[in-house]
């Protein structure tokens, strides 16, 4: 199994996931507001948050465990959706999960959700 995690602009976000619904395997996913900066340092950023002495542009996370006959094709979707090919469009990444725990049933091994 594979877990996904992408860090995409906020105003992609309705073009991937109809993307990523079109699939149709996908157990689901989970959604987080995040802030960060890259090589840049915000500077381009549309939307932005200031800490202290720091800006920080806006972004969205996505995270997705998938298996790993899905990997690929979510990885190769995010890509293609969420490219608008300016700075900060965002990263991927892809980690080998080693092991699922259901919190409700206590259900644990490699199967995935």
């Amino acid at each position: 199994m594979k877990e996904v995690k992408a860090i995409i602009q906020p105003f992609m976000l309705d073009k991937v996931l109809l993307a990523l619904e079109q699939l149709g395997d996908l157990p689901g996913l989970t959604l987080s507001q995040v802030s960060g900066w890259g090589k840049t340092r915000a500077q381009n950023a549309t939307e932005v948050v200031d800490e202290g002495a720091h800006r920080f542009a806006k972004k969205l996370k996505l995270e997705i465990v998938v298996g790993d006959e899905l990997a690929d094709l979510v990885v190769d979707t995010i890509e293609r959706e969420a490219h608008s090919g300016n700075p900060g469009d965002g990263k991927i990444f892809v980690l080998e999960v080693i092991e699922v725990v259901k919190i409700r049933t206590g259900e644990r091994g490699p199967q995935g959700p």
